[in-house]
Order: C-alpha cells, then sequence, then structure tokens
C-alpha cells in the first residue's frame, strides 16, 4: 500500500534530519534516482528542512536583513516542494497510463501526490507534538495537552493515509482518473509578478 510506504519512508527522512538538525546538511538519498521511493524521500526532506527555516524566522529577535534571507530561502525551499510533488504526480500518471477508466469515473478533490504532499507534513506534525509530550523542562499540563493533540494527528494519519490507499485503488481499476493541474505560482515567476518584471524593466 502507497501508503505504509510513504510513511515509512517518511519516518526514516525525519529520524536521518534529526542525526544533524541542520538546514544545510546535505540529503543522503538511498534509493534509486527514478523511483517513487527517491521521490517519497526528497519531498520529505525538503519539507523536513523547510519546517525548522519556518521556525527560525519565527525568532521575535532575527534581525531583519537575516529575516529576509530566511523568507527567499523558504520561497525557494516551497517551489522545490511543489516540483517534487509534481514528479510525484507525473510517477502516478506514467504508472497508470494504460488502465481502462470506467465511462463513469470521477476524479478526486485532489491528486495522489497533493494527498502524500498533506501524509509527510502530518508525519512532521506527529514527531514534533511527540517531542513536546517528552519535554522534561515543561508543565504536566503541558505534556498533557501535547499528548491529546498527538492522539488526534495520529487517528488523522490512520484516515489520510486510508483515503490515499483508497483513491490509489480506485485509479488502479478506473473507478477513478487523475487530471493533474500543473501549479502557476505567480510570486517568484519574473514573467508574472508584477514587482519583478517592472523592476527588470527600470
Amino acid at each position: 500500500m502507497i501508503s505504509l510506504l510513504s510513511n515509512s519512508i517518511f519516518k526514516n527522512v525525519i529520524s536521518d534530519y534529526h542525526i544533524h538538525d541542520d538546514v544545510d546538511y546535505p540529503i543522503n538519498n538511498p534509493y534509486e534516482k527514478q523511483s517513487l521511493e527517491h521521490l517519497l524521500y526528497l519531498k520529505c526532506w525538503i519539507d523536513t528542512a523547510q519546517w525548522h527555516m519556518e521556525d527560525i524566522i519565527r525568532n521575535p529577535n532575527i534581525e531583519p536583513r537575516e529575516g529576509l534571507y530566511w523568507k527567499r530561502r523558504i520561497d525557494e525551499s516551497n517551489q522545490h516542494r511543489t516540483d517534487t510533488v509534481e514528479y510525484i504526480d507525473s510517477y502516478f500518471l506514467q504508472q497508470y497510463k494504460g488502465i481502462n477508466v470506467n465511462p463513469l469515473a470521477s476524479i478526486n478533490t485532489e491528486s495522489p501526490a497533493w494527498a502524500i504532499d498533506r501524509l509527510s507534513i502530518l508525519a512532521l506534525k506527529i514527531y514534533h507534538m511527540e517531542q513536546e509530550t517528552l519535554r522534561n523542562d515543561a508543565s504536566v499540563n503541558h505534556n498533557f495537552e501535547c499528548q491529546k493533540k498527538l492522539n488526534i494527528l495520529l487517528e488523522q494519519r490512520k484516515d489520510l493515509s486510508q483515503g490515499i490507499d483508497e483513491l490509489i485503488s480506485a485509479i488502479e481499476t478506473g473507478q477513478k482518473y487523475m487530471k493533474v493541474y500543473r501549479q502557476m505560482k505567480m510570486y517568484n515567476d519574473p514573467s508574472l509578478n508584477p514587482i519583478l518584471y517592472t523592476v527588470k524593466e527600470l
């Protein structure tokens, strides 16, 4: 099942990242480059590094220049994240291109890869919420409340995993079909963001 594979890889990625806990530490992807596993590992590594960039930029004492630096790093990371999601969808499109689609088949509200994207983020929420339940410097009430939140996140992962597996199964049997809309991000495109193309023209 795709969710079992994804969740296992995401857990390993998060563990691997926190060995060094450094947003600039180079990725060591153990999977074959053309494989789905490689893309899943890459996707979660990007998410994990970006999670920690988001922590850095929320430091209330950060200098404005440094804050701008990290904002641009996050924008760049987010573009890599989006690209990788699209690579994963391309993998599924190729995988299921020969399926005989039922004439009454419907599309899903999101593609398989964007659902997997949410699963990756959820893995990070679960890891970091679990860390909060283990804090010795926090109050008992803090740990208790975080455990309640962790339980909800674990239930959410179970439900999302089931939904992803059911979607893939429906695509495999022709009950649903994939229709992928490539992301059209405008904020970092010099031909679409007025600030960027106005500056370019000056």
